[in-house]
């Protein structure tokens, strides 16, 4: 929440009219109490939703945290709303809907439709980096700092991350690291 509403502090200073919407009404409300200076602009999804009115106040439209969950949500206010939108800190993909039609038809369909601007990713032991639709950094994380090791051009796999990150790890390692990261993502 913290770099959402500093973004949206930052864009109002500059005159930009704007809303700022969180997935439920317990986060809109705590957005409002810790920044009461944006109170006047902090809503939920359902709010959105259910008054389409919203979608023709000619502001741009910070959706904020959006999970898995809210798929089908998010893409129905997008649908309606007539200025821009700016994803902070979503993720409306979902690795247990990863295999199969749906996720193909998701990831070709309204996701597809979406330009990553920014993208920075804790990872266990490092962070992956995007900027501006350039090449993705990963870095390691080492006793004194985050090391940059690798570029790629498309966003790796886990695996890729994994073998750059642990480059002596043997490979049996790696696999049975894959399995318990699918393991966990079918539980989840």
């Amino acid at each position: 929440m913290g770099p959402a509403l500093r973004l949206a502090r930052t864009l109002r200073e500059q005159g930009c009219p704007l809303l700022v919407a969180f997935p439920d009404a317990g986060a809109a409300a705590l957005a409002k109490r810790d920044a009461t200076d944006l109170a006047d602009c902090c809503v939920d999804f359902m709010q959105l939703q259910r008054d389409p009115a919203w979608a023709d106040r000619g502001e741009l439209l910070l959706l904020v945290g959006a999970q898995p969950s809210d798929y089908e949500t998010v893409e129905a206010i997008c649908n309606l709303w007539k200025e821009p939108v700016v994803l902070v800190n979503g993720r409306l993909e979902d690795a247990g809907v990863g295999i199969g039609s749906v996720a193909r038809s998701r990831r070709r369909g309204f996701l597809s439709t979406w330009t990553v601007a920014f993208h920075l990713e804790p990872l266990p032991q490092g962070a992956l980096l995007m900027e501006r639709e350039k090449e993705w950094d990963l870095f390691r994380c080492d006793p004194d700092g985050y090391r940059w090791i690798q570029r790629f051009e498309q966003r790796p796999e886990r695996e890729q991350i994994d073998a750059a990150i642990n480059p002596s790890a043997d490979g049996l390692k790696q696999t049975l690291g894959a399995v318990d990261r699918l393991i966990d993502d079918l539980r989840g």
